[in-house]
């Protein structure tokens, strides 16, 4: 049978049997015998995909491409006649010859990352790149280093003082009492064996400022400030969660003193009996640790929570050493409103405003509700201006016709927290609520 007919059926046969490697090779030695270099090189190449150590097919690569071996190739001493040119190139007499130069589609420069520099693939990898995949791919981007992928959090230190807060007296002497009487007395402090650690937990209708206020409060203590809300911490992976709550507190003890502030916090410390979620009852108990400095000190960490719905809390992060304070925010006073107004319309064109009946017609309105109340009056007064062609001031009927459409967004909070200060108030938690609903005659 000629070559050309053993050929033919070891192509066939392999075709079939597209796994047989032995078979793939001794087919691809054949070739190289009758000059076919091209089609052996596939084969061997096919072959040192799937097993890049194979030295078999290392050697019959190297015969195609014209790389002296370096050791005997059983296969070729099996195909080649004695006097052909693999068997005199394979004889154990032989001299050694030089390495052969770069091809021209080969780089000179040192071997790519992962491949050693005495890697006898990494000389012809290159050449095949056509045919035969890379046994290495380098990805876009290094792999992290360990504590390098590690979560940044912004820390910031407010601009803003107490002074700044309208109104919110009684908050205020409270904050004072509890944080910064203390940090303005260190001496004092010592004597009266006062921590600087402890939590306080504002709460009230929304849109009342508890999240400027916080930030106020580390405005005065010359304190870095770091808010937390539950996106911040919640993960899809197991465990990442719990991690990501316990960075957050890493960074607030390595920035201190800073206030750490804690938005939503009934999100975070759900009342676990309440919960029927694991992954979340995992981060409450996390939290409890946080709060304990289980995970480390928290001297000098002011921990600062706000809710709108502190009946929905777990009664254990209330407990004394964790958020042990509890401090009413309650819609702006008289006073505050005027402040709130003021500062609303301070960079507005307005003429002709009765400050005192606009405070006096917006009782219970939050400081979400002022500013809104402002926006709308100066958006009448635009489209008046569009309107007439002219433009004119912000007017008192403008703030009229606001009053006409804007409702204090703080009534239905109101109308819950009657029932809870009503039925729910259990070891007076919530007296401050109840004086305040009684003062209104709401109770």
């Amino acid at each position: 049978m000629s070559s050309d007919s053993v050929i033919t059926s070891l192509t066939a046969a392999v075709e079939a049997h597209p796994d047989d490697v032995p078979l793939r090779l001794h087919l691809a030695g054949l070739l190289l015998d009758a000059g076919r270099s091209g089609e052996a090189i596939a084969h061997v190449g096919q072959a040192l995909a799937r097993n890049p150590a194979d030295e078999q097919a290392q050697r019959l690569m190297q015969r195609a491409l014209g790389v002296p071996p370096t050791g005997p190739d059983p296969a070729a001493v099996a195909t080649s006649s004695p006097g052909s040119a693999s068997a005199a190139t394979s004889s154990p007499g032989a001299p050694d010859a030089t390495p052969a130069a770069p091809g021209p589609g080969q780089p000179a420069g040192p071997p790519p990352t992962g491949r050693s520099a005495d890697d006898p693939l990494a000389a012809y990898e290159q050449e095949l790149a056509d045919v035969v995949p890379p046994r290495f791919a380098a990805g876009d981007e290094p792999e992290p280093v360990a504590g390098e992928a590690d979560r940044m959090f912004d820390v910031e230190t407010p601009p803003i003082r107490l002074a700044d807060v309208g109104g919110m007296t009684d908050v205020k002497e409270r904050l004072e009492l509890a944080f910064l009487g203390p940090l303005r007395n260190p001496e004092l402090r010592k004597l009266y064996g006062k921590s600087l650690r402890g939590g306080l937990m504002l709460y009230g209708p929304p849109g009342c400022g508890k999240t400027f206020l916080a930030r106020a409060i580390a405005g005065e203590m010359g304190a870095k400030f770091i808010s937390l809300s539950i996106v911040d911490v919640l993960d899809m992976w197991i465990g990442n969660s719990e991690r990501n709550l316990h960075e957050l507190f890493e960074a607030a003890r390595r920035s201190a003193p800073c206030v750490l502030f804690l938005d939503e916090v009934d999100a975070l410390g759900h009342k676990r009996s309440k919960i029927t979620s694991s992954n979340m009852r995992t981060i409450g108990n996390q939290l409890l640790a946080e709060l304990d400095g289980v995970e480390g000190n928290n001297e000098g960490v002011f921990v600062l929570a706000a809710t709108n719905t502190p009946w929905d809390v777990d009664p254990a992060l209330r407990r004394p050493g964790r958020l042990d304070r509890v401090v009413l925010v309650l819609p702006p006073d008289a006073p505050a409103r005027a402040s709130i107004l003021q500062y609303h319309v301070r960079e507005r064109p307005i003429a002709n405003i009765d400050l005192r009946r606009i405070v006096n017609s917006t009782e219970d309105f939050s400081g979400a509700d002022l500013a809104h109340l402002c926006e709308s009056a100066a958006e009448y007064a635009m489209a008046d201006s569009i309107r007439r062609g002219e433009v004119r001031m912000i007017e008192q009927r403008d703030f009229d016709r606001a009053l006409k459409d804007i409702r204090p967004s703080t009534k239905p909070w109101f109308a819950t927290a009657r029932n809870v200060a009503m039925f729910a108030n259990e070891g007076g938690a919530y007296d401050d609520l109840v004086a305040y609903l009684k003062r209104r005659k709401l109770l």
